[in-house]
């Protein structure tokens, strides 16, 4: 938790009003998480179950927090995710997308979605292909009680400064030619070139938090 205050507070200072952060609290302890309420953040990402489960149970006297689940969701883990989570920022398919619209009726939840694209060759990453996308987006858009909100993309590794700000750019457009007004771009890495792009959520775990403790 040393030096937490400052990095939130230079963090807060270099990101532009309507730009929202989003803390990357995978690998961080409760107790680091709490800390962070108590500095006013309340929305906080998380990539496994069952390690997010156990937060939630240690903080539920704080009341409601904004729990994003940010990894790879697996079919299996569909269900649990959604109990867990107000929005998905990691919905890479209609298959997907289908399964998590047909859980969360039958759970009487309506959850935000960010649909993850993936708009440069990386084997490390998923996502819809941007010309996926565009096809299947009536379909997608009509998935009630699912509320898609934006894209989300991650840059691959090794990408210099000015690939990321074109592939940033590039979700930009997407999401303006489909009428989807959030974005989820940038992290502790390239969040400068995601923020110049027009992302309006940024991803920051080490920058905010340091190295992870657990």
């Amino acid at each position: 938790m040393e030096g937490l205050p400052a990095r939130l507070e230079q963090l807060r200072a270099a990101l532009p009003a309507g730009v929202k952060l989003l803390a990357v609290s995978k690998g961080q302890p409760a107790e680091v998480i709490r800390a962070a309420v108590a500095l006013g953040l309340a929305s906080f990402g998380e990539s496994r179950l069952q390690e997010a489960e156990a937060k939630q149970r240690a903080l539920a006297d704080l009341g409601p927090l904004d729990w994003h689940f940010i990894g790879r969701l697996q079919a299996n883990k569909a269900r649990g995710v959604l109990r867990q989570f107000g929005t998905i920022q990691s919905v890479d398919s209609l298959e997907l997308a289908q399964r998590l619209g047909r859980i969360a009726a039958e759970e009487g939840l309506s959850p935000a979605v960010f649909l993850q694209v993936k708009l440069r060759p990386d084997p490390a990453k998923g996502g819809f292909d941007p010309e996926t996308l565009r096809r299947q987006w009536p379909e997608l858009a009509l998935l009630a009680p699912l509320r898609p909100m934006g894209l989300m993309t991650l840059a691959p590794l090794g990408l210099e400064r000015g690939g990321r700000l074109a592939l940033f750019q590039d979700c930009a457009a997407l999401a303006m030619e489909l009428g989807l007004k959030e974005l989820s771009m940038g992290m502790s890495g390239d969040w400068p070139e995601a923020v110049e792009a027009g992302s309006t959520w940024v991803r920051l775990g080490g920058a905010l938090f340091g190295s992870r403790q657990v």
